[in-house]
């Protein structure tokens, strides 16, 4: 099987997957490794409200499989007051099995983050992420500034990971310095991930 980098986002309203859909071209520009997009579902106050087994639409839903035998984990979550949306935190919450057994440990991690406000906590939201990250055992990558983008963008981007500003006429549309940097980091933890002996 090829080895492959799992994209795992959440996404409400569409730009945190375009966000992913970049990254996962970065990933494939690596070459020998794949990029495999996977969400997860929605939560509800209401305790009767479920959603249905695939989504109708994006990516499906992630497996327990995905998550264990990934090469590398990328993931993405829109801003909540400065932290991850609930669903993300909901899924990774019932992780546990993949921390007992060790499946995550000493692979490449990375995130991203979609806000509505420049200062709407992107940098907050992406620490947010990485910290059970790290209580797997990954390996968390950034963005060096050896990427021109990150002097350069007026909207989203962070040596923490990949960011986007969703505002004005088209929430969703990322400006170039945005698609550089969302390639760029999926392009960095894929050769990351083959150089670690990625399988």
């Amino acid at each position: 099987m090829t080895p492959y980098i799992l994209i795992l986002y959440y996404s409400r309203f569409g730009a945190t997957f375009e966000m992913a859909k970049q990254i996962a071209r970065g990933v494939e520009q690596a070459g020998a490794i794949e990029a495999r997009l996977r969400t997860v579902p929605a939560v509800s106050p209401v305790t009767e409200a479920s959603e249905p087994a695939i989504p109708t639409e994006g990516a499906i839903y992630c497996s327990e499989s995905d998550l264990k035998n990934c090469s590398g984990l990328i993931l993405g979550s829109p801003t909540r007051f400065g932290n991850m949306a609930a669903p993300m935190k909901y899924f990774l919450d019932g992780t546990s099995n993949a921390w007992v057994n060790g499946d995550l440990i000493n692979k490449p991690a990375a995130v991203f983050t979609s806000t509505s406000t420049l200062h709407g906590g992107q940098e907050s939201t992406l620490l947010s992420m990485m910290l059970p990250l790290i209580h797997h055992g990954m390996l968390i990558t950034g963005i060096p500034f050896s990427e021109s983008a990150l002097s350069t963008t007026k909207t989203g981007g962070s040596p923490y990971g990949a960011s986007h500003l969703a505002s004005g006429d088209s929430p969703h549309k990322l400006s170039d310095d945005e698609i550089s940097l969302c390639q760029a980091l999926g392009k960095r933890l894929a050769k990351i991930a083959l150089k670690l002996g990625a399988e």
